[in-house]
């Protein structure tokens, strides 16, 4: 198959850089196509941790082409740093592209953030701070900055004096704050667009040419389902769509071109942030799997909330993306509790409720309907069959293919990249 989508099937954080980087090593091609620096893919090679924000997973594959799609906001000074790290830990940059059509996150953006948070009070949605919301806005505001923008010096100039004005106006009669200067905001972005000059081009033209060669390009997302602005646990949400059909809008291409639509999930639940979660423990239990599966963001730190795998959830991702298979990660994690449970349905005023409901305030009521399936104690990261897994794991598995509706093709293991059963072929 030659162009393979990769979604977050949860709330986000399910693993998806992991993946992403195992299966780049078949794609020529990764491209992100969504989301900004709130996001954060944790891959391990041999000894190795790498954390990336902005970049595809498959930048540690030299010979592959990274692309970041028009879909995505672009902090410049987290890029450049995020460059100038690999670049120092031996990583090629060669073949990363940006798209021309990306926006642009400037420093009023960031001050946005955390200034409509203080003014939201208790009704804050827990953002990143990274001024991702308002960047999204200015774009749909039609007053953002693009990647084409920031690399034309007169173009620069002219946007910016018009935003800064208007930012500044905000900032002061409304949030009462600092002000902007736009005289030290051109001369930094000026030379941020030096920098990253000759990673711009229009890669929508790269993305067609490639497809149509029948070349493997493997689009990645960020943050999952449940953050989706349209389909997630809105006003909980991020400002895109990680969904599948995030991928067309985000990475400039149709919607015929996707072959398949692979979703990530944790082999229990987990979010960041404020929200209902129906399946959340809050005990003992729930800390030590937080611990146990290093549930902390790979952006800002904050601790997840953990909980029981959601087969309500999962049916309700399958849905909204289309999804052909699960990427089952972190199973390692269970293995020891006696006892493990599935969310099958939600009860609700008295009556089970199979289907996702778009209310907060009926999804904050419903409770969970649970299975409960034996566990296992033998330990599990060095499985590469799935014959090599206990029993028990196993029908774990089938439980979740079941409840879900779609085949599991790929069980992670252990965080290593080789730490992966492959159940069945994607690309």
């Amino acid at each position: 198959m030659p162009a393979v989508a990769l979604v977050g099937a949860q709330w986000g954080d399910e693993g998806k850089g992991k993946v992403t980087d195992f299966l780049a090593a078949q794609a020529d091609f990764i491209v992100r196509y969504q989301g900004g620096n709130n996001a954060g893919h944790t891959v391990v090679v041999g000894e190795e941790e790498f954390r990336l924000h902005l970049i595809p997973s498959g930048i540690l594959y030299p010979e592959k082409t990274c692309i970041i799609g028009n879909g995505v906001v672009i902090d410049p000074a987290v890029l450049i740093g995020e460059i100038e790290e690999l670049t120092r830990r031996g990583v090629k940059m060669a073949r990363l592209l940006i798209s021309e059509r990306a926006h642009v996150i400037l420093p009023y953006h960031r001050m946005l953030d955390s200034a409509q948070e203080v003014w939201k009070g208790n009704g804050r949605i827990g953002t990143t701070g990274r001024g991702i919301g308002p960047a999204y806005m200015d774009k749909v505001a039609r007053t953002g900055l693009r990647m084409i923008d920031l690399i034309n010096p007169e173009v620069l100039r002219c946007r910016l004096e018009e935003n800064v004005a208007l930012k500044n106006a905000l900032f002061e009669r409304v949030y009462g704050t600092e002000t902007v200067s736009f005289a030290a905001l051109y001369e930094t972005y000026q030379d941020y667009a030096a920098f990253l000059r000759k990673y711009v081009v229009d890669t929508g033209v790269v993305l067609h040419e490639a497809i149509s060669a029948g070349r493997k390009v493997l689009f990645e997302g960020a943050q999952g389902t449940l953050l989706d602005i349209d389909h997630g646990t809105y006003p909980y949400v991020t400002s895109s769509n990680p969904t599948a059909g995030g991928v067309c809008t985000g990475a400039g291409v149709g919607p015929r071109v996707i072959d398949c639509v692979v979703g990530i999930a944790k082999a229990y639940t987990t979010r960041v942030g404020e929200g209902p979660f129906p399946t959340e423990l809050k005990d003992r239990l729930g800390e030590e799997i937080r611990a146990r599966g290093r549930e902390f963001g790979t952006t800002t730190g904050r601790p997840r909330r953990c909980g029981w795998f959601d087969a309500v959830i999962a049916r309700y991702a399958v849905r909204v993306n289309g999804l052909d298979y699960l990427c089952l990660t972190k199973l390692d994690v269970l293995t020891g509790i006696p006892v493990l449970k599935i969310c099958r349905a939600y009860r609700y005023r008295g009556e089970e409720i199979t289907n996702f409901p778009a209310s907060l305030d009926v999804l904050t009521a419903c409770e969970p309907v649970y299975e409960e399936l034996p566990g296992w104690d033998e330990e599990i990261t060095g499985a590469r069959r799935l014959a090599d897994l206990p029993v028990n794991a196993r029908r774990y598995i089938e439980r979740i293919e079941a409840l879900a509706g779609v085949p599991v093709a790929l069980v992670g293991v252990g965080v290593r990249r080789e730490e992966t059963i492959v159940c069945r072929s994607i690309f």
